[in-house]
């Protein structure tokens, strides 16, 4: 879906996008200034961090279509079409890189951007019902979107309403941020630096794997999909890191030391 403003084609998808990255960076700059982080840093890191979450996403997205676009290599640069992990990739590396750069700690970053990165990829996902993709099964429950014909998966044509996949990662996102912006503040004196980034990829790694064997035409290795590959690799290393920062260490046992004894 796009209009049109003078000479320029507005894509309503792009708008959603940026409206998310948005509200990702107010979120980053409330996180980062409550933990007493400089500002000035965010703001240098934003400069890294979110070109190279978008130079990440397109080339996962590139590769997971990599059966058009070797047909059409003239579309890689410029065309449409994100991934999320390939923009958590890009994003992460261009955070790593700024901090080693500026011999930075990059988990307390990493937690202050956390919750901003869940809520944006809420927002973002409304970009994919205005250009009518990341729908589920044909469905006719109330809730079930409408699908124009030519915007329909091969062997579904006959069908009309599908699943809102994009609605309900949406709303599970969302459910992620408050969680996230919960804990960080009940539990700060429980958390250890580094813990909310590591909840971010056990909570959003569970809902996405949930969700992605509901979805239709996706990319799979070994006939499963990709994201469930990635999800559940992340799910399962969370979990583990997180046990291992809190396992309860064992009491030392301090034996008696009598010191040195007199002769006689």
């Amino acid at each position: 879906m796009a209009f049109e403003l003078g000479p320029l084609t507005i894509h309503v998808y792009g708008i959603v996008l940026a409206l998310g990255a948005l509200a990702g960076v107010i979120i980053a700059y409330i996180e980062t200034k409550r933990r007493g982080l400089n500002l000035d840093h965010l703001f240098n890191m934003a400069l890294i961090v979110l070109p190279m979450g978008v130079i990440g996403a397109r080339a996962y997205h590139v590769i997971d279509q990599w059966g058009y676009y070797s047909q059409n290599p003239g579309q890689i640069i410029g065309g449409a079409g994100l991934g999320i992990f390939g923009a958590l990739i890009g994003g992460v590396a261009g955070l790593l890189i700024y901090t080693t750069w500026r011999r930075l700690n990059p988990l307390p970053w990493l937690d202050s951007i956390a919750p901003g990165v869940i809520l944006a990829q809420s927002v973002g996902r409304w970009g994919n019902y205005f250009n009518q993709e990341l729908y589920g099964y044909p469905t006719d429950v109330p809730w079930g979107i409408f699908i124009d014909p030519v915007n329909r998966l091969p062997g579904f044509e006959q069908y009309t309403h599908f699943h809102p996949m994009f609605l309900y990662e949406s709303l599970w996102n969302l459910s992620g941020f408050a969680f996230l912006m919960i804990i960080g503040r009940k539990w700060a004196d429980k958390l250890k630096t580094g813990d909310i980034f590591i909840l971010y990829l056990i909570y959003y790694g569970i809902g996405r794997f949930i969700l992605e064997g509901f979805k239709i035409d996706v990319w799979t290795v070994g006939g499963i999909p990709t994201a469930r590959w990635i999800t559940g690799a992340a799910v399962i290393i969370g979990v583990a890191v997180l046990w291992y920062r809190h396992r309860k260490q064992p009491d030392a046992v301090v034996g008696e030391d009598h010191g040195p004894q007199d002769s006689h």
